[in-house]
């Protein structure tokens, strides 16, 4: 089970993370209260090991600007978070990054279709990190792709076995104060993801 913890602050929290095994930390580079800049994101990026993918996320920017503060940031991953368009994912190819697409259960739920490395299926309101219907993806979404909205420790394990992801994306459900990550429930989360794939 691939593992995704996004909206990472804190030196502290990006350790946690790598240490109970996350395969990808990552930083919000846009509208968020978990807002970084590209300052922060580079150095808390610089001390995660090469094997964790280190993403950038963006919603709405454009080309330009991700590609700059991609290259400021230093990361290894771009996500592009809501209704970006083909022509984006495109654009951004020549970067070298994975690129990563992260939208509504309701679009197209194939991963690659926009020349993305990986896809997020997200809740009906993405980013509102609020629970849903995790079973009525199932069977629909292809190849490599992560569930996300409304993720806990308490509720991964069940998430998981309705929807039979590829791998999970949390932000708000390892907070305890919005924007505001808590080492332990990372801990959990990753264990509790994980559990599920022994399982």
């Amino acid at each position: 089970m691939y593992v995704k913890i996004c909206g990472l602050r804190e030196p502290e929290h990006v350790t946690a993370a790598v240490e109970v095994g996350a395969d990808a930390v990552g930083f919000v580079l846009t509208r968020s209260p978990r807002r970084i800049t590209p300052a922060l994101a580079r150095e808390l990026a610089a001390a995660v090991p090469p094997h964790v993918l280190t993403v950038a996320v963006f919603a709405g920017e454009s080309t330009e600007e991700v590609r700059a503060v991609t290259a400021e940031a230093g990361v290894r991953a771009v996500q592009l978070h809501g209704d970006h368009p083909h022509a984006d994912f495109v654009a951004l190819k020549d970067l070298g990054v994975t690129l990563v697409r992260a939208g509504a259960a309701a679009g197209d739920l194939r991963c690659g279709a926009y020349d993305e490395d990986l896809l997020i299926v997200d809740a009906p309101r993405p980013g509102s990190g609020e629970p849903w219907d995790w079973a009525a993806v199932r069977g629909r979404p292809e190849g490599r792709w992560m569930l996300a909205g409304g993720l806990d420790p308490s509720n991964v394990a069940g998430a998981v076995a309705a929807a039979r992801p590829w791998g999970v994306d949390v932000s708000s459900g390892v907070e305890v104060a919005p924007g505001v990550k808590d080492s332990g429930l990372i801990r959990d989360f990753v264990a509790a993801a994980r559990g599920t794939a022994a399982g």
